[in-house]
């Protein structure tokens, strides 16, 4: 029998982060897949195939605009949607391999097939061909993920009421595709779709779509998604989706008690993911699993039996990538007698629908909750040089400090390129940097970053200088 200091269930990022940094550590570590490829959701049905399409179909998108900047192109433009798709699939191929290259190159030994526990130290691996082995851990991460969820009376047949992993891999562009659930994942692959041609209707049970981030975000989102041609039917519960041969019907409420009904030859469900933990048979090792289904941990991420941890999005917190992958530094550390930490609060979220939407901090809406006394400062990305430059004259960032001691508490905003800006708002809150001191670092003209600084100076005494 084979024996690790350290077992890692599930290859996502937290997985393979967790074993890589396990490896770093000098752990004899292993790894255990389900799938014949490693990389999880995120690489292989979720983060990054999702972001290929979409970048595919802005460039799409953009070409309707070329003519505005003296670029005139003869003839139609077409979309080859087979071609875009086997293009998604290639990206998702080279990023899996770099997967294996890093656990070859870390020495982190890989078993693909079912884990499940025997006891709190032992693992079984189903295999593919029908044979199984066990090995030997003196420590096991689980990191098993999550799954799409859906509603109790749907019925994801995955060829006309589908999930977002078959909203990955379409074969044809759909002409009425009904979302249900405004939230990332719907309003990423609905504006992906939408760009191709399609009619795209989301039905959101909240009064918003994106309902987790602050409210001027989601306002400020809708109102592009609906200049751009989506419709949206907040505040109304699905009652019912029924396939009819190559039409899915679904039927709605109200806030009022009215039925409406949408007629799409696609609907996408995306109400959440759930927890993954079917057939780990935690039970056997004694891990106790929460009503929610999430992995019970205490705030070292350890669960019930003290050599068992386990991370990302199958335990509670933010179902995101960048968070699993924390954890499974943490972990690491953790098990190698370091006193690691992670802020939950600096964890940023990302929209990446075009323009962009990022956060980080606390909302305007839960500080009004808790009675926090804040100020606010906003800057309009129309207002910068380098957005009128490029054409990008939609959003804005938005900057929430304390009243009193002027500490950023959270900064939001949505405009081209703020997944990436997201950064300089997580450092500079790492660091309980004020709104002052954002105001006074030098950031470069002319670029999207400048829209921080002037927020953080309409935060300073409403000190902005180009609006």
């Amino acid at each position: 029998m084979s024996s690790f200091d350290v077992v890692i269930i599930g290859s996502g990022p937290g997985g393979y982060v967790s074993a890589i940094r396990c490896a770093q550590l000098g752990f004899k570590t292993a790894i255990i897949e389900k799938y014949s490829t490693l990389g999880g959701t995120c690489l292989n049905v979720g983060c990054i195939p999702s972001k290929a399409l979409l970048s595919s179909s802005h460039h799409y998108a953009e070409i309707k605009h070329f003519a505005d900047h003296g670029i005139e192109l003869s003839g139609d433009v077409k979309v080859n949607l087979e071609k875009m798709i086997a293009r998604k699939q290639s990206v998702v191929d080279q990023t899996s391999g770099g997967i294996n290259f890093l656990m070859d190159k870390n020495k982190v030994t890989v078993f693909n097939g079912l884990g499940s526990f025997v006891d709190a130290t032992h693992v079984a691996i189903a295999k593919a061909d029908g044979t199984s082995e066990t090995i030997e851990a003196k420590n096991i991460v689980i990191a098993t993920g999550s799954k799409p969820s859906s509603l109790p009376f749907i019925k994801i047949d995955k060829e006309r009421i589908i999930t977002s992993t078959e909203a990955l891999a379409l074969k044809k562009v759909p002409k009425h595709l009904v979302i249900i659930g405004g939230g990332v994942i719907g309003i990423e692959l609905g504006q992906v779709y939408l760009r191709l041609g399609a009619q795209v209707s989301v039905v959101e049970f909240m009064d918003r779509i994106i309902p987790g981030m602050d409210a001027a975000l989601s306002k400020e989102l809708t109102k592009v998604l609906k200049k751009q041609g989506m419709k949206f039917y907040t505040s109304h519960k699905v009652q019912s989706v029924e396939r009819n041969g190559d039409a899915v019907i679904v039927q709605a409420e109200n806030a009022k008690g009215e039925t409406i009904t949408l007629e799409g030859d696609y609907s996408l469900v995306s109400v959440g993911r759930r927890p993954y933990t079917d057939g780990l048979n935690a039970d056997k090792a004694g891990v106790k699993i929460s009503d929610r289904g999430q992995v019970e941990v205490n705030d070292h991420l350890q669960t019930s039996v003290p050599n068992i941890y386990a991370i990302g999005d199958v335990v509670r917190g933010a179902m995101l990538a960048h968070k699993a992958e924390e954890e499974g530094t943490m972990v690491a550390e953790i098990l190698a007698g370091q006193k690691p930490h992670i802020d939950y609060n600096l964890i940023p979220g990302v929209v990446y629908t075009w323009p962009e939407v990022a956060a980080v901090g606390q909302t305007e809406e839960q500080l009004k909750a808790s009675g926090a006394e804040y100020k606010v400062g906003s800057f309009p990305f129309k207002a910068l040089g380098r957005a009128r430059a490029s054409g990008d004259l939609d959003g804005f960032v938005k900057i929430i400090a304390d009243a009193k001691t002027d500490e950023v508490l959270g900064i939001h905003m949505i405009g081209a390129r703020t997944a990436d800006l997201i950064a300089e708002a997580v450092t500079a809150m790492e660091f309980k940097a004020s709104a002052e001191d954002i105001s006074r670092m030098s950031h470069a003209h002319p670029t999207f970053a400048e829209a921080i600084k002037e927020a953080a100076l309409a935060a300073t005494d409403n000190r902005a200088l180009h609006v």
